[in-house]
């Protein structure tokens, strides 16, 4: 199917929901420890993206949604050198059809012997407006991409091509990257501490939920650095919640109504 064609981005299916623009803005100011956390309070504990850390030297949230790639092993009789001059190679298909707000999630089975993406398709990445770039397999170029704006994250720094050990079969749908399910168009959330999956349907209730919890754990930081001790604070007593009802009258919360 031609990359131009209607249902192109998700193999014939209807497309996810895009997330309106305060939904982006108030994902950006949370962090991925929260999410985690709300997600286990609802049952879901194996969201996170396993072994992959930010290549990218910039500071900054990558917010998204996940447009997938697959991958199987390489076979010699395919993946071989020049390839990738089929100009319907699905590598290239798949760099072709990212549009802004996505964030490329590779399922590399979680083999980093080889590259997945190198500085050119970093590169075209970046110009077609991706949001970020995660691959549970390496990159290379790495000092090239680690300059880039857009946020790459790794599983490790390898020169070999990917046609060494990874063979492009499809893009958008259901995935594992890094151990972690991800299906098209879910949250895909990363800062320091790594990569946090969201699925859609969560998203909203996540969010206000995160905002609430954040704020008043900024206040709780501020109290134990005032001195008090942890136990009756974190979690907190009756006390330290009538404590924070009053900080609440002159410190709202971020996008509150």
């Amino acid at each position: 199917m031609d990359v131009t064609e209607p249902g192109a981005r998700t193999g014939g299916q209807p497309p996810p929901r895009r997330l309106e623009a305060s939904t982006l803005e108030k994902l950006r100011t949370i962090s991925t420890a929260t999410v985690a956390t709300l997600l286990f309070k609802r049952g879901f504990r194996n969201q996170f993206i396993q072994r992959v850390w930010r290549l990218t030297e910039r500071r900054q949230t990558m917010v998204g949604q996940a447009l997938t790639v697959r991958h199987v092993a390489a076979r010699e009789d395919l993946d071989f050198h020049g390839v990738f001059k089929q100009p319907g190679h699905p590598q290239r298909l798949a760099v072709e059809s990212v549009g802004p707000g996505d964030v490329m999630v590779m399922d590399c089975r979680g083999d980093d012997s080889a590259a997945s993406l190198g500085g050119i398709l970093a590169t075209r990445l970046q110009v077609r407006g991706c949001a970020g770039f995660v691959t549970d397999a390496g990159v290379r170029d790495t000092d090239y991409i680690a300059a880039l704006n857009m946020p790459v994250y790794v599983a490790s720094r390898s020169a070999p091509t990917n046609l060494t050990k990874h063979h492009t079969v499809e893009t958008n749908v259901p995935i594992t990257c890094g151990k972690a399910p991800v299906y098209p168009g879910d949250v895909i959330l990363g800062d320091g501490d790594g990569v946090m999956v969201i699925p859609l349907h969560l998203v909203d209730e996540i969010v206000e939920e995160a905002l609430e919890m954040e704020h008043f754990e900024e206040f709780i930081i501020g109290l134990v650095r005032a001195g008090r001790p942890v136990i009756g604070t974190y979690p907190a007593d009756a006390e330290t919640l009538a404590l924070y009802e009053e900080h609440l009258k002159t410190n709202p919360r971020r996008f509150a109504d």
